[in-house]
């Protein structure tokens, strides 16, 4: 039997400003994927919240980009955010839905979504990580750690089903492309690519040998759909463990790192992506700093056993205290780059509006 993992999230209020998901928000997701559960729709489901996005991870037979998963998850920010966001006075109630109808396909319409169809293994852990704060290609730094850096990954020198390497699949969110490259091969040429992660950003990635899905991410860039800033784009990530994949353990490692990623307050400055546990998944300190939460599942026969809090450890409170660090030194900047995103990215915030009140104030230089 094939099984299809769906992690869909939505910005669609938040409790307090945008700090985190409100209870009752959660209550009302959950009230309506058990009811899809019951109707055979779903195998299984698990709502949590990463800040103010409230996830709804789910199991089914139908499929990556089935009409009616993505119709479920559609109705249910649409029915949160009527029901709960409004009349609560949530801040930026539904500000991920950047549609008043569904068109068959939650992509491109606000949510962000990362899915993969596979058939289970002897054992299957899955882990889905869930960012807030930040955009798509804060993965790039980490997928490329678990999948193609063997000082992060053992097992890519000393396992044999990994020794072939994994292919990337890699998006330009721009021009709406892909490629695939092959690591180890085309380490150089990856790196030019993803190391730009506002413009190319990992969407899947295989084992090359036999084209096994390893992992996959969400792609969406809110700014370009909306043309303006309307709420950072906050990814998810969905990654297999073990049996011939990287170890959990060496998943987790990629996150020991605090790597600077674009998001954080009003989207537009660079911070150090903290990993936390559900406990601390609020976003407080000038709107942050950017975090993300990371969970462990077990799956059997599409069943979600778990979660297990996988950065509720105090292992990761270095890395906690490291990123706490460089808060601080990133804040020393105020308005200035680097803390500061470039103009380029800037373009899609409130600061044209500012340029434009000035326009007519700008005088020609002499030389």
């Amino acid at each position: 039997m094939k099984v299809t993992i769906s992690l869909i999230k939505a910005d669609i209020g938040g409790w307090v400003g945008h700090s985190v998901v409100h209870p009752k928000q959660e209550e009302l997701a959950r009230k309506k994927l058990q009811e899809a559960k019951e109707t055979g729709l779903l195998i299984d489901y698990y709502v949590f919240h990463a800040g103010d996005d409230l996830q709804l991870l789910m199991t089914h037979t139908k499929g990556e980009a089935n009409p009616e998963v993505h119709k479920l998850a559609w109705d249910t920010f649409v029915e949160v955010t009527e029901k709960v966001s409004k009349p609560l006075k949530l801040y930026g109630a539904g500000q991920d839905l950047l549609s008043d109808t569904f068109s068959g396909n939650i992509r491109g319409m606000g949510p962000g979504v990362a899915e993969m169809e596979i058939e289970e293994r002897k054992s299957e852990p899955i882990l889905v990580f869930s960012a807030d704060k930040t955009e798509p290609g804060a993965w790039n730094y980490k997928l490329y750690k678990i999948f193609a850096d063997p000082f992060n990954t053992a097992g890519l020198v000393i396992d044999p089903s990994m020794h072939d390497g994994f292919t990337f699949e890699i998006m330009d969110v721009i021009e709406h492309k892909i490629v695939h490259m092959n690591a180890p091969e085309e380490l150089y040429d990856i790196l030019a690519l993803i190391g730009t992660p506002s413009r190319y950003v990992v969407r899947k990635v295989y084992r090359k040998k036999d084209k096994l899905i390893a992992a996959s991410a969400s792609v969406t860039r809110l700014s370009l759909i909306a043309g303006r800033y309307v709420g950072k784009d906050d990814p998810v990530l969905i990654v297999r463990a073990q049996h011939g994949l990287p170890a959990v353990g060496e998943i987790l490692e990629a996150f020991s790192f605090p790597h600077l990623v674009a998001g954080w307050m009003r989207g537009s400055h660079h911070g150090p992506l903290m990993p936390v546990p559900l406990k601390y998944a609020k976003c407080t300190r000038f709107d942050g700093p950017p975090r993300v939460v990371g969970l462990g599942f077990q799956l059997h026969n599409g069943t979600l056993e778990g979660p297990v809090d996988l950065f509720d450890d105090p292992a990761f409170d270095y890395t906690r205290t490291i990123a706490q660090q460089v808060t601080d030194y990133m804040r020393r900047h105020g308005a200035f780059m680097p803390h500061r995103l470039g103009p380029e990215e800037m373009e899609y915030t409130t600061l044209p509006g500012v340029l434009e009140k000035l326009k007519d104030r700008f005088q020609k230089a002499e030389d």
